[in-house]
């Protein structure tokens, strides 16, 4: 089955106008050199893609499935496209990194900076994910590099250890639980929480509390860790952050452990395989693990 990137454009083009004349002068070709493109598509595949009409045309099954994969394929090119445009305006190697909230928060921040600051031909796409997600993403080569945290399965990723972390409970110094030792979930969960919107952790400890059968009950979620802080001083509720995140919070609230076990986290920087990254990757992974002492 061969079919070249015009015919796929034309293909597309036909049937976002409906009409195969329409579709033919969006890109520039006659009509009779259009229909011979369309009707080789037809005969290479055996099956009939669009079906003609008075008001133009329609896709058949087979065509529905044409239009998802070209649609897919052309996407990727595009992307393939912007990728190596890079190199024509001096950013000669991009690397992808995913990083769960807590990583993001704290350690990648000051090390990415030097990172890009000591190397001007280095370009990097940091995205905040779960931890569950990021190691997908690298099983299925999506990403060049995560830092996760060791409560994901990690399946056949190659790790080293960059840091710890433990998840602790946020609460006003008038709140009850301020004078215990620590906090069990199951007592956040009877508590109005104030969240950090769309981070990974969140998503996190969604997935805990669902297996306790209940959820987190949120009155508000905000984008600031300080305006986090400020909700909780206030009494509007408590909050679940990483200790390194908490520790940097210049308000009246007592910081508590959690009590789990899945509580006290480490952080992994992984790879499908290390030996594999491209040279710009390797070159921030080794940053990355200077920093992290190893």
């Amino acid at each position: 089955m061969r079919f070249d990137l015009t015919d796929m454009r034309l293909f597309l083009s036909v049937v976002e106008s409906g009409s195969l004349t329409q579709g033919a002068r969006a890109m520039h070709l006659a009509l009779a050199s259009a229909s011979e493109r369309i009707a080789g598509m037809e005969d290479v595949l055996g099956a009939p893609l669009l079906e003609r009409n008075r008001r133009g045309v329609r896709t058949t099954a087979a065509g529905d499935a044409l239009v998802r994969h070209a649609r897919s394929i052309l996407g990727q090119v595009e992307q393939m496209r912007g990728d190596l445009r890079t190199y024509a305006t001096g950013l000669k190697g991009r690397v992808r990194l995913l990083s769960n909230t807590s990583a993001n928060a704290i350690f990648l921040p000051p090390q990415l900076c030097a990172s890009l600051a000591a190397h001007p031909d280095l370009s990097i796409d940091l995205e905040e994910r779960r931890s569950v997600d990021i190691v997908q993403s690298l099983l299925d080569r999506r990403a060049d590099l995560g830092v996760v945290a060791d409560s994901a399965d990690l399946g056949t990723l190659q790790m080293h250890l960059i840091a710890s972390d433990q998840l602790v409970v946020v609460v006003g110094a008038a709140h009850r639980l301020a004078r215990q030792a620590d906090v069990a979930f199951a007592d956040v969960l009877g508590e109005p929480i104030v969240g950090m919107a769309d981070t990974a952790l969140e998503s996190y400890l969604g997935e805990r509390a669902s297996r306790l059968g209940r959820q987190l009950d949120y009155r508000i979620r905000l984008r600031s860790v300080e305006n986090v802080a400020m909700y909780v001083e206030a009494g509007i509720g408590i909050s679940i952050l990483s200790d390194v995140v908490a520790k940097t919070l210049q308000r009246a609230v007592v910081i508590l452990p959690l009590a789990e076990a899945w509580g006290a986290r480490r952080l992994y920087l992984c790879a499908r395989d290390f030996s594999a990254l491209t040279a710009h990757a390797n070159l921030l992974a080794q940053h990355l693990l200077r920093a992290a002492g190893r």
